[in-house]
């Protein structure tokens, strides 16, 4: 039996369904390339960090009908299942109670709009909730989180209004009303806007290209087609 899971929530990469938040001044086309990109990174890294750390890597999908396009944009080895739920807060609960039903007992959950994310953070999440943390957050620049680690479903933790820049501190509260011991992992980022890109400024090249070759070479088209 593996560690854990490791699950990527993922959209289609649907213009007008992805970085919308990013049109202007990008098209919603040039959102949804973006986007597409910075997927394919991710579910190649995370393929990697759970095989190195010995989790099983898990793509929930929205919406629902793009089950056979996953099937195809998927690499091998990722367990698909659809996210349920009417709203992201619903499909991160039941995520995790899939997960926990599984008997599931470290669970991780990244989104898609982080690609930079490294192995290090993953581990030191796994090292903190096997230290006896009940729930770990990897926080970003806009007052959420880029990754959520817990041992179990708490649900509770997503009762919440979600994509505010409050969504951390009021997770964090609401897991101190039930009584959850929580920490944070060093922070990272999400590429939600244009003025995002600049984040990759302060990173090595190396790890990158390493880590987001694809997010890499779409944000080097930007200036070309006008946007910084």
């Amino acid at each position: 039996m593996s560690r854990g899971w490791l699950i990527v929530f993922a959209k289609s990469p649907r213009p007008g369904l992805v970085k919308t938040r990013m049109s202007p001044p990008l098209t919603l086309v040039q959102a949804a390339e973006l986007y597409e990109a910075m997927l394919a990174d991710i579910l190649d890294a995370s393929l990697r960090f759970a095989k190195e750390l010995d989790l099983d890597p898990v793509l929930a999908y929205y919406p629902p009908d793009a089950a056979s396009e996953f099937m195809d944009r998927a690499p091998a080895g990722y367990r698909l299942q659809e996210q349920r739920g009417l709203d992201l807060n619903g499909r991160m609960a039941n995520a995790f109670a899939q997960a926990a039903a599984a008997g599931v007992t470290r669970i991780l959950l990244r989104g898609s709009d982080s690609p930079a994310l490294d192995l290090d953070v993953h581990q030191g999440m796994l090292d903190r909730l096997d230290n006896g943390d009940d729930l770990v957050l990897t926080p970003d620049q806009g007052g959420g989180y880029a990754l959520i680690g817990m041992r179990t479903a708490r649900p509770a933790v997503f009762e919440l209004p979600m994509s505010t820049d409050q969504v951390m501190e009021q997770t964090l509260t609401a897991a101190r009303a039930i009584g959850l011991k929580s920490s944070l992992t060093k922070p990272g980022f999400d590429l939600d806007h244009v003025g995002d890109f600049h984040c990759f400024d302060s990173l090595p090249t190396e790890s990158l290209l390493d880590l987001c070759p694809r997010t890499v070479a779409s944000i080097a088209l930007a200036p070309l087609r006008g946007v910084l």
